[in-house]
């Protein structure tokens, strides 16, 4: 809003030229929603404890610890995430651009099943929340429909076709099917956040290491002369995803603080499938949806634990893991919980430079 107001007077005012640099306006996204996220926190936390009496249900097959030390943590905290990442998005962001759209079709979409799923948990006051079949119908329906908008959007070449990092010159044509595509990973990244969302802290930080991956990816796809001279796909306007990760960033900042050990708040599906489904429309708007699966390599394998789980179990009636997913294992070994969730976070750390490095290496 703020750079359609302003850019067209750049030339006259030399103070509205600031608005017309994406990374201006990308630090301005990050800002905005920390600060928005910081001052309204307290006052979201008080409203969602006067309708959540007992807090977020407790799986009584979980962790026996979570019964004693997270009970009455009230949940739905991604509702202040959502705020805050659109508020910052909609300030700062060319909102010319479908792009910028697209994305917040998904943020916003997920955000609202992650919220009815959150409603009937704590309303109901168990942990069933909406049907899965019935989540993921809704999930593949707003994936599907984004995924055909950002194909639209995209350039004839790239519109189609799967990107493989490292290789320049490969392309996996999809045809019609693309959009197929971009809505499982739009879907498996939403999914992915929501069973690694577990711990205080754990979900928020990895996200945000991601955001900031795909912010400067955003901005180096979307800038023709970096993208040439790194050898990447160039997608035009794809630079204003950059100033909606920073929000993202921003927003997951100003979360964390109250997420923080012993956390006053969760983020519930509300935050976790509206994250996950956010970074995967980016990296589909962005042609690096690999690259997704190295960078939130936490996510899949906290996923994969799970399906290993489950299918070795039906299979053997044994398990592989104490508990799934991953993180509830090393619980269950023992390990306190600022342990676990510090250790993964070096992990994610590790995994962003990873795919930062695909970047170069061509």
């Amino acid at each position: 809003m703020i750079f359609n107001l302003f850019a067209p007077y750049a030339e006259e005012f030399a103070l509205f030229n600031l608005v017309r640099y994406t990374t201006f306006r990308s630090g301005a996204a990050c800002l905005t929603a920390l600060v928005f996220s910081l001052v309204l926190g307290p006052t979201m936390i008080r409203w969602l404890r006067s309708f959540q009496r007992g807090g977020q249900p407790i799986r009584s097959d979980g962790p026996e610890r979570h019964l004693i030390e997270k009970k009455g943590t009230p949940t739905m905290g991604g509702v202040l995430i959502l705020m805050a990442v659109v508020l910052g998005t909609l300030l700062w962001a060319d909102l010319r651009n479908g792009l910028v759209w697209a994305v917040l079709l998904v943020t916003v979409g997920y955000g609202l099943l992650g919220f009815a799923d959150d409603w009937l948990k704590v309303t109901k006051r168990n942990t069933k929340g909406v049907p899965g079949r019935v989540k993921l119908a809704v999930q593949a329906a707003v994936g599907l429909v984004a995924a055909i908008w950002i194909c639209s959007l995209l350039p004839g070449p790239l519109s189609d076709k799967l990107a493989v990092p490292v290789f320049k010159d490969v392309l996996i044509p999809f045809g019609l099917l693309f959009p197929l595509v971009g809505m499982l990973v739009m879907m498996g990244a939403s999914n992915a956040v929501n069973l690694t969302d577990g711990l205080d802290g754990l979900a928020i930080v990895p996200a945000m290491i991601a955001a900031g991956v795909f912010a400067l990816i955003a901005y180096l796809v979307g800038n023709r002369v970096m993208a040439d001279y790194l050898q990447l796909h160039p997608v035009a306007g794809a630079n204003e995803l950059a100033v909606f990760c920073s929000a993202l960033i921003g927003a997951g900042l100003g979360f964390l603080w109250f997420n923080a050990p012993p956390a006053a708040v969760f983020m519930g599906d509300t935050g976790s499938l509206s994250l996950g489904g956010a970074l995967g429309a980016v990296a589909v708007a962005t042609k690096h949806e690999i690259v997704l699966a190295i960078v939130g390599g936490l996510f899949v394998v906290e996923t994969v634990s799970v399906i290993i789980q489950v299918f070795w179990f039906k299979r053997t009636g044994r398990r592989v893991f104490l508990m799934a997913p991953l993180h509830h294992h090393f619980e269950k070994k023992g390990w306190a919980e600022p342990t676990i969730v510090i250790r993964f976070w070096i992990i994610a750390m590790v995994l962003a430079l990873i795919g930062l490095s695909t970047l170069k290496i061509r």
